[in-house]
């Protein structure tokens, strides 16, 4: 997935969400009723992003694997610069780990998530143009 295409679905998602936002607060409900319909799409939104994290994550460890190999072929600054993409991606792969995990205890916000979201999209885009080359 490329920078544009991430940032494109991203301002996607989000421009939904504030369109089912207005869309609520300007119904015809009852504040009780727009507030569950609030609270019920806040979840779905985070049960997404924890999904997409978790995804993230698989792709990213198998990624690795295949960046650590390679880096075992390589000599010279083509073996450096790929063992510092592998050294950010496996960051990225520790942080999504531990977001999952905060996530899964409750204490995970959905600015976190998305962050390591972004981090790890980031990550795995880079390590695999690198591994391309």
């Amino acid at each position: 997935m490329s920078k544009t295409t991430k940032r494109f679905a991203l301002t996607t998602i989000l421009v939904a969400i504030v369109g089912y936002v207005v869309g609520i607060l300007t119904a015809p409900k009852s504040g009780k009723e727009t507030r569950a319909d609030i609270k019920e799409t806040a979840e779905k939104t985070y049960a997404e992003a924890e999904k997409q994290l978790k995804r993230l994550h698989t792709e990213l460890s198998q990624t690795l694997d295949e960046a650590k190999k390679q880096v075992e072929l390589l000599k010279g600054k083509a073996r450096e610069e790929l063992e510092m993409a592998v050294s950010v991606a496996q960051k990225a792969k520790e942080k999504a780990r531990d977001v999952l995990g905060a996530a899964h205890e409750g204490e995970a916000e959905d600015k976190d998530l998305q962050k390591a979201v972004a981090d790890a999209v980031e990550s795995l885009n880079y390590l695999k143009k690198f591994l391309k080359k």
